[in-house]
């Protein structure tokens, strides 16, 4: 029920009536339509020798429990005990991903990177450092935990930077939360935070992603434009004219800020492709965008990213464990509109544009983001429940857990986590269950879905060269980022362009209200050494050094998702799935001649593709 947004009765002799837990419905509905939050529309039709005399009971008792839903109630203890059960016959996972709990799956990962300059701190293991940041951290080599300890208060949500991929030309690029406003720092504490910005580069660039990429705001409102967009398509009697509905998607915007992440992540990308630098996403919080851009990223660069156990450990690190505030930005309870917004979503669309525009590239097919999409609504995995790891692992730590003294038990465990509405969790003493994870997939999809979620066309480490479009966004840095004084250099990357910094920290002189508006004055290129620079040098020097996927992303290049956002609309369904023999016949004829080119060794250009795609 937390997926359902809208119940709509229909009676031929009346007007539809929306539905909500206290509605007076005066007359017996002869089909119920369900609008979901994930784009589907579910409709039930009442036939008069079937379900009619019982009509009204079921359609008021469905939306009796879609208002309880809404109100916070979630799953009944004896549901998630079958939930538990479910899970001790479950078979071993397919696609087992790490989830960076422990500090093996650190170690691990540290080490598939190469990253012989950083190691895993365990500073955090308690959160007494930061609850909203993942128990372990990578940080340089030789920086002791003691002074690693100075450097959280000076941040936004005592977020430092720290590592969060290793490019193989020895590049870095870390996350950081902005600096703190009313942070003092001493010089110690300025040494500090010199060597984890710097992490051992004599080069520095800061990416402001709250300059270029949407707000969390703007993309919940673009989100929802676009389902309410969808439902015009849901009655073909009423669907607008394709120039009127097009317009329409041109005003959600949310095309545009599809195309914003995709070129973002490509300047990102090429600037640590270029050279052994450190690149920094510094947001705000740290908690939303930096998730998006510093994912997004390392799928465009790193291909084992692009691997479905990979793609799994990239979620797992850059969003859960690095505290993407999932219960409030998805909502699942519906209890607080004002910090939703879908930022998860949009990265899955992002990723669904490279997909489509490098195919051969993932091992992941379309079937596999789709099912990762609707799997954030599903209100019993831990996945998406929580807000950060801390408040994920407390119903295993005692400590962070109230107690209560009893003269026979002694000391037990109550039910106090806020972070789960009332009565929606059940006690380990009453049975209870522990939630599954999303990437339990065999506890949702059969083995004939499951095996959809595998490319048959994916070649490990194939990547396509094509050039692209308006390439000239990316700085021509070979020549232009050289550092002044020789020793380090720290420059800034806002809204396309590159500007050299004077200091590295925005309180130097003790007003970080000054310092920021200094920087903006910087980024405008005041000075002629500050002065943006542009070209198609970089692009043309990077392209045969490393697997880059840099999708082309103007105009018609980024395409709205329709087998997502057009679920409720048969005909725009059309020859997305193929439904018939005839239908399988040029299927599998598509299929063999794209099989063909690619044994022929033909570069794939999504440009020069015409006619209906497979799927």
């Amino acid at each position: 029920m937390s997926c359902v947004r809208r119940l709509v009765a229909v009676n031929s002799f009346t007007k539809a009536k929306v539905l909500t837990g206290t509605s007076t419905l005066k007359f017996i509905p002869e089909e119920l339509i369900i609008y979901c939050r994930d784009f589907r529309v579910l409709r039930f039709r009442f036939h008069e020798s079937g379900l009619e005399p019982q009509a009204f009971r079921v359609t008021m008792a469905i939306a009796q429990a879609q208002e309880s839903s809404s109100r916070g109630r979630g799953l009944e203890p004896a549901a998630l005990r079958n939930l538990g059960n479910s899970q001790l016959k479950k078979e071993e996972e397919e696609f087992p991903p790490l989830l960076f709990e422990t500090l093996w799956d650190w170690e691990k990962e540290l080490k598939r990177l190469g990253a012989a300059g950083w190691r895993v701190s365990p500073v955090n293991e308690r959160f007494d450092m930061s609850t909203s940041l993942p128990k372990y951290l990578w940080v340089p080599n030789g920086f002791l935990d003691n002074e690693l300890k100075r450097a959280f208060v000076h941040f936004n949500g005592r977020r430092i930077p720290r590592l969060c991929w290793h490019h193989p030309g020895g590049s870095d690029l870390l996350r950081a939360a902005s600096f703190h406003a009313d942070s003092d720092p001493e010089k110690e504490d300025m040494r500090c935070v010199e060597t984890l910005m710097l992490a051992g580069h004599s080069q520095c660039v800061i990416v402001e992603t709250g300059t270029d990429l949407p707000s969390p705001a703007e993309i919940q409102q673009a989100h929802l434009k676009l389902w309410g967009l969808s439902l015009c398509l849901v009655d073909s009697f009423a669907a607008p004219a394709d120039e009127k509905w097009l317009s329409g998607l041109e005003g959600t915007r949310w095309l545009d800020y599809v195309r914003m992440c995709l070129r973002k992540a490509s300047e990102v990308a090429v600037l640590l492709a270029e050279r052994s630098r450190s690149v920094i996403l510094q947001e705000t919080d740290d908690r939303d965008m930096n998730c998006l851009l510093a994912s997004l990223v390392q799928v465009v660069s790193d291909p084992h990213a692009r691997t479905i156990s990979g793609f799994q450990g990239l979620v797992q690190r850059e969003w859960v464990a690095a505290g993407h505030a999932f219960q409030q930005r998805l909502n699942l309870w519906q209890k607080n509109e004002r910090d939703e917004s879908p930022v998860f979503l949009l990265f899955l669309d992002c990723v669904w544009q490279l997909l489509r525009q490098f195919p051969q590239s993932f091992e992941f097919t379309e079937a596999y983001l789709l099912a990762l999409h609707d799997s954030t609504w599903v209100p019993f995995l831990s996945t998406f429940l929580f807000n950060c790891q801390w408040e994920r692992g407390r119903n295993n730590q005692h400590r962070f857990l109230n107690q209560l003294y009893t003269p026979i038990n002694g000391w037990r465990e109550t039910l106090c986590l806020e972070i789960l509405p009332k009565d929606s969790y059940p006690s380990k003493e009453a049975g209870g269950a522990s939630l599954p994870s999303v990437w339990d997939w065999g506890l949702r999809y059969n083995l004939q879905q499951r095996a959809q979620f595998r490319n048959p066309g994916y070649r490990h480490g194939s990547n396509s060269h094509a050039p692209v479009q308006n390439g000239n966004f990316l700085p021509q840095t070979s020549h232009k980022m050289e550092n002044p004084s020789g020793n380090w250099a720290v420059f800034l990357l806002s809204k396309g362009s590159l500007s050299l910094q004077a200091q590295l920290f925005p309180w130097k002189n003790g007003s970080l209200s000054k310092k920021v508006s200094r920087w903006a004055q910087l980024s405008d290129g005041t000075g002629e050494q500050d002065k943006p620079s542009r070209g198609k040098s970089s692009l043309r020097h990077l392209l045969p050094r490393g697997p880059l996927l840099l999708p082309l992303h103007s105009g018609p290049f980024v395409q709205l998702w329709k087998r997502c956002y057009l679920r409720g609309n048969p005909e725009a369904q059309a020859g997305l799935f193929a439904s018939s023999i005839a239908g399988l016949t040029e299927e599998l004829r598509l299929l063999q001649e794209r099989l063909s080119n690619w044994q022929a060794g033909e570069s794939y250009s999504p440009a020069l593709e015409n006619g209906r795609e497979p799927h």
